[in-house]
């Protein structure tokens, strides 16, 4: 009998030390969750903002190249090369849709020139009708709206 007695005697000791235990885990799973979570929202936030720097760089140097090239004859090599290596860039970084996007306005771009100068005085006409960077601009909106925010 008094066997029985120490038996039941441990059992709220147990039981005690089984619910700290339990929360402590509980805890520690937690806070390891909930830093995970964390770091991958930073790192989304990170990759979402390296992508746009590079898209707003592309935008800036399409669109100085395309004004050159409608008015000069002369190419920038150095700076096609540059627009070149963005668009390479992409390739790590961004969806097929929106490197392709890129590529053709890289020809195209290369294709004005190689073609005769537009004047001073054709130049709004011109803008209107072509927009170098439209299906490009399109591409990469598509592209952040799709991305799940994690």
């Amino acid at each position: 009998m008094r066997n029985d007695r120490m038996n039941t005697i441990y059992f709220p000791a147990f039981a005690a030390f089984g619910g700290s235990a339990f929360g402590a885990i509980s805890t520690i799973v937690t806070g390891w969750v909930t830093r995970r979570r964390r770091l991958r929202e930073r790192h989304h936030a990170h990759a979402v903002s390296k992508r746009e720097k590079l898209y707003r760089s592309f935008i800036e140097e399409a669109s100085r190249l395309y004004a050159d090239a409608l008015t000069s004859d002369k190419s920038e090599i150095p700076a096609l090369v540059n627009l070149y290596a963005l668009i390479g860039r992409m390739r790590i970084l961004s969806s097929d849709e929106v490197v392709h996007a890129a590529e053709r306005a890289g020809r195209l771009i290369i294709e004005t020139y190689l073609a005769p100068n537009t004047s001073f005085v054709d130049l709004p006409g011109f803008m209107e009708e072509m927009d170098p960077l439209r299906e490009f601009g399109e591409a990469c909106r598509r592209e952040m709206q799709t991305t799940p925010s994690r």
